[in-house]
């Protein structure tokens, strides 16, 4: 019989989309966890009313209804083609009622510290303090803001993104908002709308994404084509989008200087809608603030009112010592993107980045994390054999020459991670994600 220091118990860290999956994962694969979550119910960041949050009223998800959810609990026909947050949301607490994974959850309870004893993990909670064979990191990473130093001082409205929720503080204003992800052109459009005037701060040219081609969502449609090699694939959809969108010069855009699927797509059709009607600028990297003047790197200048940092986060896991992960800059090494190279009880899901959307993801990351557990119990020198090699697979941008930036650390291509998470399962003999799903759902 196993003691209770030896028992297999886990603790999932966040109820958010990539805990949720974890959850069902260890459910169905008969694995004891409890879930904590510091928020009052499940959703992560998109519950608009959880402090911290990075969501805004007009945010929407950048995948399609149909590429969105969860392995076997598709988006109803009710939802958005494009989900609306509070689709989402819905979605979510769906999800985990349906699933019957809310009674595992302690809402409202922050975790405060996890430190490593006696072979595991005492997590210390703000209701109490629990020995684990094993923890899951799975707190989310949009919630510490990354915010550029620059120099001098601003006398308008200076606030990152995270801390936008409407466009309301913007009417009448003279805005500019930095950066040129999917939040900084929702924000500029939000802005174009209801400022006296909205400029759009950019350090490099990017390729736009329209959110539909040829009348289907961009993201079925790239699917198509994915049986096509990556060179010829690149060469078509740049003539497709210089087609769709012309030369994007003509509104004071830069040229991209990478190929596309070389960076993290810009998924957006109503920012070139704006620019061509003259309600929002183009403007260069920001030199320096002066007062109310905001001075730019081509050294022309404007008197500003409101600036908002759409300038991303940086990923952190506040509750654990950096020790026990192997950080390279923010983005802790992980094999298979979830794998601790150096803890094999300590798991994160969730922290990465990759060229697609959709809930699914974090099912294939939670499958591997259930099957290590089992594995490590039923065959644990097996599994430290297999352990040596996936330690150190981190690399999973397969053909892609990405974009050199802190953001495509550990990016992922969605192609290459899948097709290795499948020959890993084989070889082990594990369960895939949908096998695991579909045969275990259909029994409980």
């Amino acid at each position: 019989m196993q003691t209770a220091k030896t028992k297999t118990n886990v603790a999932i860290i966040g109820a958010g989309p990539a805990g949720l999956a974890a959850a069902r994962a260890l459910k169905l694969s008969g694995i004891d966890y409890v879930q904590y979550e510091k928020h009052s119910a499940v959703g992560g960041i998109w519950d608009i009313d959880n402090p911290g949050t990075p969501m805004y009223e007009s945010a929407h998800f950048i995948s399609s209804r149909a590429k969105s959810g969860f392995y076997s609990h598709p988006m109803g026909a009710g939802v958005a083609e494009y989900p609306t947050k509070e689709n989402v949301l819905e979605y979510l607490k769906e999800f985990a009622t349906e699933k019957g994974l809310m009674n595992r959850i302690h809402f409202n309870t922050p975790v405060l510290n996890v430190s490593r004893k006696d072979q595991g993990w005492v997590v210390e909670s703000q209701i109490d303090s629990k020995w684990f064979s094993h923890v899951i990191c799975a707190n989310g990473t949009t919630w510490t803001p990354s915010r550029p130093n620059i120099p001098g001082h601003f006398e308008g409205t200076l606030l990152h993104s995270v801390d936008y929720k409407n466009s309301d503080l913007l009417k009448g204003k003279r805005v500019l908002v930095v950066g040129a992800g999917n939040s900084a052109c929702d924000i500029a459009c939000d802005a174009a709308q209801v400022a006296e005037y909205a400029l759009i701060s950019m350090r490099r040219g990017y390729h736009f994404i329209p959110k539909h081609i040829f009348g289907m969502p961009a993201d079925q449609f790239g699917d198509r084509a994915r049986c096509l090699p990556l060179p010829i694939r690149q060469w078509t959809f740049a003539r497709l989008l210089k087609l769709l969108n012309g030369d994007l010069s003509r509104y004071g855009l830069k040229s991209p200087d990478h190929k596309i699927f070389e960076s993290h797509p810009i998924i957006n059709s109503q920012l070139l809608h704006y620019l061509s009607h003259g309600d929002i600028e183009v403007r260069e990297n920001i030199e320096r603030f002066e007062g109310e003047k905001v001075y730019f790197e081509d050294g022309k200048s404007e008197t500003i009112d409101v600036v908002i940092l759409a300038t991303g986060y940086e990923y952190a896991i506040p509750y654990i010592d950096k020790k026990y992960f192997n950080w390279t800059g923010d983005k802790p090494k992980l094999g298979y993107s979830v794998f601790n190279p150096e803890h094999q009880s300590l798991f994160a899901i969730g922290f990465s980045e990759m060229n697609a959307g959709g809930f699914y993801i974090f099912d294939e990351m939670a499958a591997l994390i259930a099957n290590a557990i089992q594995s490590q119990n039923v065959s644990p020198n097996e599994w430290q054999k297999i352990f040596k090699s996936i330690r150190q697979r981190t690399d999973f941008s397969g053909p892609i020459s990405l974009l050199r930036s802190s953001r495509h650390t550990n990016y992922l291509d969605l192609e290459t991670y899948l097709k290795e998470v499948s020959n890993l399962s084989k070889k082990m003999g594990w369960m895939t994600s949908q096998h695991l799903i579909n045969s275990r759902e259909a029994i409980t």
